[in-house]
């Protein structure tokens, strides 16, 4: 029968309690959220932070210069950038992958400061492919990896709207440290094609002379045809009252009794902006080396602008020269009976990094400079000026007066007389600053009964804006006997550099004919890291091994010289004796055995130096790759059983609160 229910009423049906989730799919769906919520932070920050970068580097690699940044900001018209990189290169050579992952890093981040006005195109150039015609086009250098001949590229083409071309032909990793100038450099002058002239004012021979009663012409030095290459070089007169105002870069070299007018018209052309090289010499070898009227030597060798270097904070003293007993040149000295080969401490080759400073663009990469009774600079005290050595003496350094070596030097004498201080002397310097004129109240007077030259340019009291000037405190640098040989191949002169004169010239003009922006840049860090700690320990190591090994082989050598006497043996009036005794024979065994030993502890010594050397460069290399995942792991192992711990104390509650 059908249960009777009462009427406007429903049967009640108990409802079941609903299932929880499972544990699973909230942990399914919180990595989902979480993926979604990482991919959608990436997006809005490549939108809306992708210019803004943390860099934590020690020599902040990553963060761009002032100058660079005025650069970019300054470009006119889009300009394309071409970065042909062969991924083979990095394959081969993995030093090149990472260093072409900084290289492109680099290349975006140009691209994002200069608002759209530089393009950037990334290409493989494959063997035999149209894209490796265009980078051998464009004077790409290709580099073949191994026998086959297959080549690979890895260099950058830019061109403007003129179709104007820079290229970079291989970027080297030795030169990392110089990768921001060297792109920035390329995007300067496709922004301002006009190279800016290059002015010349000398007195020496540089262009060539008429010599000789027959006048015969010499050629022009080495170092102008080197810069008639790369430079556009208008010659300047030794009187004139102006400097042309399309002249960008002055070089002045061993100037002598300059009118005050050419003094003035040098100290206005540096105040309205203007680049200065400027080579005094306490002795010019070179005009010493030419006749004088009549045929008497030049005793007027020196050269100085005191009016111009005291105003502008630097001191120089002509009557002073640098003597170098570390780099001196041996030349002959002595009569004629006696002559010897000697080291003349006046004439000397400044090497290595802590002569050459690496941290400029134009010195980074020299090996030597050659320098022939050269003076010495320094900042005058007061003085506000940025003083930065370029080329040094080393610290075997000290003055010498330059009477003695104007007249019939004696280098000699002057080795016996010399002692070396501890401190170095600054060859070459770069100046930069605000400066004062050294004609604080206008122009000079003319001479009487001559006209004051009409002046295009107002009188400036200060430079606008900082002075960027190179003094050089040698003017021999310039001339091929202290750089070059010069040799005839079938009627053709071949030059031969071995000093790097001619690129210390050339590079400092190229650097000073750029930008303010150009010029203020300097070396960076590099993104390779070499093991510091091991290199230095492999220094005292081997600095201890090699005094045991020299110790050793003298030990050596002197044992068998002994070996060599007794082995002739000596009879009566000194003649030799072919019939050795038991005492010689026993001897000769004896030094034999010595010998053995002296060779078996030689080869010990430099097992244990390899040994040990590779054997900390492991030590370290192993902690550097195994340290950090031990360190995660253990962070991770104790993450976990804090997790286990926190959800065993949550278990344990309710159970309490039940009780």
């Amino acid at each position: 029968m059908p249960s009777a229910t009462p009427a406007g009423t429903a049967a009640a049906t108990p409802r079941a309690p609903r299932a929880a989730p499972p544990r699973r799919l909230l942990s399914l769906a919180g990595l989902v959220a979480a993926l979604v919520l990482v991919v959608g932070i990436n997006a809005l920050s490549e939108a809306f932070l992708g210019r803004y970068r943390i860099d934590l580097t020690e020599q902040r690699l990553y963060t761009l210069s002032d100058g660079t940044r005025t650069v970019l900001r300054s470009i006119p018209e889009p300009i394309t950038l071409r970065l042909y990189y062969s991924s083979r290169l990095g394959k081969e050579i993995p030093i090149y992958a990472a260093y072409a992952t900084r290289v492109r890093e680099l290349l975006h981040e140009y691209a994002a400061l200069a608002d759209g006005r530089i393009r950037l195109e990334f290409y493989e150039p494959e063997p035999f492919s149209d894209v490796e015609d265009r980078a051998i086009a464009y004077g790409l250098q290709g580099v073949p990896v191994d026998q086959s001949g297959e080549q690979v590229f890895f260099g950058l083409a830019g061109t403007n709207l003129l179709d104007e071309e820079r290229i970079i032909p291989f970027f080297q990793p030795e030169r990392e440290r110089f990768l921001e100038y060297d792109l920035t450099r390329l995007v300067y002058e496709l922004s301002n094609p006009q190279r800016p002239k290059v002015g010349v004012m000398t007195g020496l021979p540089v262009n060539g002379e008429m010599r000789g009663p027959m006048g015969r012409p010499t050629p022009p030095w080495a170092v102008m045809t080197q810069m008639r290459q790369f430079l556009s070089v208008q010659d300047v007169p030794l009187d004139a009252a102006e400097i042309a105002p399309d002249i960008g870069v002055l070089m002045v070299a061993h100037p002598q009794n300059l009118p005050e007018k050419t003094q003035y018209a040098i100290d206005q052309f540096v105040m309205r902006g203007g680049k200065l090289m400027l080579l005094v010499d306490p002795h010019s070898e070179a005009q010493a080396a030419r006749p004088g009227p009549g045929g008497v030597p030049n005793r007027d060798t020196a050269s100085d602008l005191p009016r111009l270097l005291e105003a502008w904070g630097i001191a120089y003293d002509k009557d002073k020269v640098a003597g170098d007993l570390r780099g001196a040149m041996r030349v002959r000295a002595g009569e004629r009976d006696r002559v010897q080969a000697v080291d003349y401490v006046a004439w000397f080759t400044a090497s290595g990094p802590d002569q050459i400073s690496r941290d400029n663009p134009a010195t980074g990469r020299l090996n030597q400079v050659t320098v022939a009774s050269a003076g010495f600079l320094a900042k005058r005290d007061g003085s506000a000026i940025e003083f930065e050595p370029l080329v040094t003496t080393s610290p075997e350094a000290a003055p010498i007066e330059a009477a003695k070596v104007r007249t019939e030097p004696n280098p000699t004498q002057i080795l016996a007389e010399f002692r070396p201080g501890n401190a170095k002397l600054v060859l070459a310097a770069r100046i930069r600053g605000e400066v004062a004129s050294a004609f604080p109240d206008g122009p000079p007077a003319p001479p009487e009964g001559e006209q004051a030259p009409e002046r295009k340019e107002p009188h400036r009291a200060r430079s606008e804006g900082p002075a960027n000037i190179v003094v050089i405190a040698d003017s021999d640098i310039l001339e091929d006997r202290f750089w070059v040989r010069v040799q005839d191949f079938f009627g053709q002169q071949v030059v031969t550099p071995f000093a790097d004169n001619g690129a210390l010239v050339i590079n400092l003009l190229d650097t000073l004919s750029g930008s303010d922006a150009l010029i203020g840049l300097r070396s960076r860090g590099e993104s390779r890291r070499p093991f510091e700690l091991v290199d230095e320990m492999r220094r005292r190591a081997e600095a201890e091994f090699r005094a045991r090994e020299q110790a050793l082989q003298k030990r050596l050598e002197e044992t068998e010289a002994k070996l060599r006497e007794l082995r002739r043996g000596t009879g009566e009036a000194g003649r030799a004796d072919p019939v050795l005794t038991p005492e010689q024979r026993a001897a000769i065994e004896e030094a034999r055995a010595d010998i053995l030993e002296t060779r078996r502890e030689l080869r010990a010594v430099q097992r244990d130096l390899r040994r040990e050397i590779e054997g900390l460069q492991t030590t370290l290399r192993l902690a550097n790759i195994v340290a950090v995942p031990l360190v995660v792991a253990a962070i991770a192992i104790a993450l976990g059983i804090w997790r286990i711990r926190r959800r065993a104390r949550r278990a344990e509650e309710p159970r309490e609160a039940t009780a």
